[in-house]
C-alpha cells in the first residue's frame, strides 16, 4: 500500500477502508481549493496538517494529479511525521459516483 507515490481513486477507498480498520485516518488534502464532490476534503494547510495525529495518511490531489506527484517531496519536507501520496490523475480522473464492487454487491 505504501510501496508506491500515488493512489488511483480505487486505491483511495480501498486502503482508507484497511487503514480505518487499523485505527488510522486518510486526509484527501486539497491543494487547489476546488474541493472533490461526494467525498470530504480539507485545504493545504501544513499548520493544521501537522497538528494531526502521526499515523494519519495525506492524500494530495490537484487537477490532474501532476503537480501534486512532482511537489510530493515537498509535501512530505514539511510533514516529515506523516505518510505522504498523490492521488493519480487529480481532479479531472475523479468519478463522483464511483464505488467499490463489493459495495455495489451488497445493494443488489
Amino acid at each position: 500500500m505504501f510501496l508506491k507515490d500515488e493512489w488511483t481513486q480505487q486505491e483511495l477507498y480501498k486502503y482508507t477502508k484497511e487503514l480505518e480498520k487499523e485505527g488510522r485516518k486518510v486526509v484527501l488534502v486539497d491543494t487547489i481549493l476546488k474541493p472533490l464532490e461526494k467525498i470530504e476534503t480539507i485545504t493545504y494547510d501544513p499548520f493544521k496538517l501537522k497538528e494531526m495525529s502521526t499515523d494519519t495518511v495525506f492524500v494530495f490531489y490537484c487537477d490532474t494529479g501532476k503537480m501534486s506527484k512532482e511537489r510530493l517531496n515537498f509535501y512530505k519536507s514539511k510533514l516529515p511525521d506523516h505518510t505522504c501520496i498523490s492521488l493519480r490523475g487529480g481532479r479531472a480522473y475523479w468519478r463522483p459516483n464511483y464505488s467499490l464492487q463489493e459495495e455495489i454487491n451488497k445493494n443488489m
